[in-house]
């Protein structure tokens, strides 16, 4: 592992941390369903991520090690219920917005998918990666992986092509 003169090891993770935030926040969002339980989901994973900096090889890609963290952060968050925060009767003065380019619908669609199936399809199909790179990503063998994305994006077509059939009767009667 080499350091850059001049260049401390904190320096190196707070680019990487300016760099890769939003594209974590994204992939957790993506997983788990919620804005807030993304951006906690991602805080909690960069604690860990400082703390093995120095093991990471941030000369090969580092953004690997990072996105896999926040996956299984965001996949075991979803088996504790119990760590959740409650819901109060007071909500917030302004309306987060969601920081995805997604459509609700899709959004909505992708939440209603069981946590695995949800983990591939955004690995897969969002994110771009192969079929051995997700299976590394989430532990799983490669045909779990291809069942799993096909189980997935069915269900994404039952939920949304009524979805897109309402959308273009509703153009065609305007």
């Amino acid at each position: 592992m080499r350091i850059r003169r001049g260049v401390t090891r904190d320096d190196e993770f707070v680019a990487f941390v300016r760099d890769a935030s939003p594209r974590l926040c994204r992939v957790a969002y993506l997983v788990c369903g919620n804005w807030h339980l993304a951006e906690d989901t991602v805080q909690a994973s960069l604690v860990k991520l400082y703390l093995s900096w120095d093991r990471v090889d941030r000369d090969s890609d580092p953004w690997s090690y990072a996105r896999r963290t926040v996956v299984n952060a965001a996949i075991d968050e979803s088996r504790r219920p119990w760590r959740r925060e409650t819901a109060t009767d007071v909500l917030p003065d302004v309306a987060v917005p969601t920081p995805s380019a997604l459509d609700d619908q899709v959004v909505e669609a992708l939440s209603a998918l069981p946590r695995a199936q949800r983990a591939v399809v955004v690995l897969r199909y969002i994110e771009d990666l192969d079929v051995d790179t997700v299976a590394h990503v989430l532990g799983l063998p490669s045909g779990t992986v291809k069942s799993h994305a096909a189980r997935g994006l069915t269900s994404l077509r039952a939920r949304l092509t009524p979805m897109a059939v309402g959308a273009s009767h509703t153009e065609e009667i305007r």
